[in-house]
């Protein structure tokens, strides 16, 4: 496939859980997630083998939990590791497990195609409301003394319902994709392209207008949909732990949704259907990359790993268009 060929090809930005690379809580051990790397990249290679080009972000949750961890059992030690070096951390290793799989799967189906890791930055504003009230939790419980020695250390650490304590970083809005160019420069010339890994590493624009890091976690689904948006993709595929989005989630009365329009979507939301850290986030980026889109056919599916190639072609998945 040459650059012109290339260029026409559709291009698809797909959104991979970072739950979804663990699909087993009591196994996370590395072997089994390489399992679960291995299962979505041959569904990934299955869509590039069939002439689309893709840009594929991924979450890094129970990942950074870990390295928490480390950092919790090794306190008193060595150093502990600021969130933003962590998401970079996280990048880097699930990028390659990625990147690896990838690669594995294009020399053994003899596809021309490779695959990169762009390490990504992306940038928050500086009075996001988010940082005034950080509420994003992450890593494990801990006791009180543990919870105040982080305190100490500059955390955020709230008390959770009686269950422990936790650190809290904000969560604020991305509004834009540093790499954003090269990112766009190489799924132009083919490359298959990782980045924005958990939601982008988190940085501001000090006073001299110098990018710094800053402690906070981005949505990466929310990332994902400004990465879409910007890259005028036609498809932003999300994969997650579910077949179909669905209404009245896990009572008698669940019903799955096929297809929506973005004023469906809307009035879903307003109506509580979605939760806030699961569902939720993936809608809004679907509504604002649709709505942030030029063309009036690009569309979203949200769909799990096993089921990415059956959903682009219709078969199955939550289908989200415009109108």
């Amino acid at each position: 496939m040459n650059h012109t060929e290339l260029n026409r090809s559709p291009l698809a930005v797909i959104a991979v859980g970072g739950n979804s690379l663990i699909k087993d809580a009591n196994h996370p051990e590395v072997r089994h997630q390489w399992d679960a790397v291995r299962e979505t990249a041959s569904n990934i290679a299955n869509l590039i083998q069939a002439g689309w080009r893709a840009v594929i972000t991924h979450g890094n949750g129970p990942q950074v939990g870990y390295i928490l961890r480390r950092n919790e059992l090794a306190m008193g030690s060595v150093h502990t590791t600021p969130i933003d070096l962590i998401v970079a951390d996280t990048q880097g290793s699930i990028g390659y497990m990625l990147q690896q799989a990838l690669n594995n799967e294009f020399y053994r189906r003899e596809l021309p195609r490779q695959c990169v890791t762009i390490v990504t930055q992306v940038r928050v504003n500086r009075d996001d409301p988010a940082f005034a009230s950080p509420s994003k939790p992450i890593g494990g419980f801990l006791d009180e003394d543990a919870a105040h020695r982080f305190e100490a250390e500059g955390w955020p650490v709230i008390e959770d319902a009686g269950r422990g304590w936790r650190r809290v970083v904000a969560s604020p809005a991305p509004v834009e994709i540093i790499e954003q160019q090269a990112i766009a420069e190489a799924a132009a010339s083919g490359w298959i392209v990782i980045a924005a890994g958990g939601g982008g590493i988190p940085v501001t624009r000090n006073l001299a207008g110098e990018l710094r890091g800053v402690p906070a976690v981005i949505d990466k689904d929310l990332a994902s949909g400004l990465l879409a948006s910007r890259l005028g993709a036609d498809l932003l595929l999300i994969s997650t732990s579910v077949e179909h989005v669905s209404l009245h989630f896990g009572t008698p009365q669940q019903q799955d949704i096929e297809r929506m329009t973005v004023v469906e979507a809307r009035r879903y939301q307003n109506e509580g259907h979605f939760a806030p850290g699961s569902m939720k986030p993936k809608i809004e980026a679907c509504i604002r990359f649709l709505e942030q889109h030029s063309r009036a056919d690009a569309r979203c599916i949200i769909t799990n790993p096993e089921n990415l190639e059956h959903a682009v072609y219709g078969h199955t998945g939550t289908h989200i268009v415009r109108a």
